[in-house]
């Protein structure tokens, strides 16, 4: 699981033409600002609260989609939030596979708690990817994102993700297409890795997005081959964030404030995206806010947690097969172990319990034993 998350598999639809748009321009991205100069020995890398950075939820396959995005915003602390991606091969999607998988289109591309979502495209025909992006700005998306750091072998086999990093020209050809496809009004950003099989074209792909014309770049700090394994590769990111005149966040490995002060010192953004360090901590966006501002520290109880385990489920009990549904929370549990003890006992107590009847009824013991 990871921020570079897994897609969804188009349903078959009549195959239409998928033919570039004419240009619409650019558009200026205000609400990001451009990473301080920071030296790396400063002891405080942090600018004023007046310029404090963004922090963007990642998406996560099989778990952080729509249903944790409610639940983790409903805390607090996040700017914005990613869909997981839209896979686009040679059809022009209807409008109900962008409301599947982004409901809050529905809703002014918001949470329940007004945290903005950005809808994700996967995909390598620039053609295809344009027209789709055209269709998806009918239902006023807050922008769209452009994948391009997915590592799945699947994914990347069928030519999307982070295999396209090692044809620079195609991504630059990409983004300029959506750019062109969609209204100025419509943000377009992308995510990268810092390439597939290593770094050599890392600032190629990030100067042909730029250069194309987003607003927005989202650096995870490993390349596909490092996958997921410790560390990211924080300091990498600096190069890019020298070499490209748009604002430029930091993902991969954060998983603490302190992690967080240290990315931003490393990379020199000072805009980060967080995906398995918000899972396994749903209030590290608010400590790093309180760490910005001044203020006081934040933290959730477990019984806080129970609280929105039980919101989680009712969600995942919407839409989610039923086979399926001990299995999301049982991943949040085993995440949520890094930072709760009682997640640990949890997980293990529910590690082998495939009826969500039986799920339902721990969740009502423990909410019991709780009050």
């Amino acid at each position: 699981m990871s921020g570079d998350n897994g897609g969804v598999r188009a349903p078959t639809v009549p195959r239409l033409l998928c033919s570039v748009l004419p240009p619409a321009g650019r558009v200026a991205f205000p609400e990001l600002v451009p990473a301080p100069t920071v030296s790396p020995d400063s002891p405080d890398p942090l600018p004023p609260p007046a310029r404090r950075g963004l922090i963007l939820l990642a998406p996560m396959e099989g778990l952080l989609d729509h249903r944790l995005r409610a639940v983790l915003t409903r805390v607090g602390g996040v700017d914005r939030c990613v869909s997981e991606f839209i896979r686009i091969t040679d059809q022009l999607l209807p409008e109900r596979v962008f409301l599947r998988i982004v409901p809050e289109l529905r809703s002014g591309s918001r949470t329940g708690a007004g945290v903005p979502v950005r809808p994700q495209l996967l995909g390598s025909d620039p053609a295809c990817l344009a027209d789709n992006a055209a269709r998806l700005a009918g239902l006023a998306p807050e922008g769209i994102d452009l994948n391009f750091g997915c590592p799945a072998r699947t994914v990347n086999h069928h030519r999307g993700g982070a295999i396209l990093l090692d044809e620079p020209e195609l991504v630059g050809r990409i983004v300029a297409a959506v750019r062109r496809a969609v209204p100025p009004s419509v943000p377009v950003s992308a995510k990268m890795r810092l390439g597939f099989q290593d770094g050599s074209r890392t600032l190629e792909c990030a100067l042909a997005i730029a250069e194309a014309g987003a607003q927005e770049l989202v650096v995870h700090a490993r390349t596909r081959a490092d996958g997921y394994r410790p560390p990211a590769y924080w300091d990498r990111i600096a190069a890019v964030v020298e070499a490209v005149a748009l604002p430029v966040v930091a993902n991969g490995e954060i998983w603490s404030v302190a992690d967080a002060l240290r990315c931003r010192r490393e990379s020199g953004c000072h805009n980060l995206m967080l995906g398995r360090g918000l899972v396994a901590d749903p209030a590290l966006a608010l400590a790093l806010r309180a760490h910005d501002t001044g203020g006081l520290s934040e933290s959730l109880s477990w019984h806080d947690l129970l609280d929105l385990m039980a919101d989680y489920w009712q969600r995942v009990a919407v839409g989610v097969e039923a086979r399926h549904r001990p299995g999301r929370l049982k991943q949040w549990l085993f995440l949520l172990q890094r930072r709760y003890p009682d997640a640990a006992r949890a997980f293990d107590t529910l590690r082998r319990v495939g009826d969500p009847r039986d799920i339902a009824a721990w969740l009502a013991a423990e909410a019991r034993a709780g009050h």
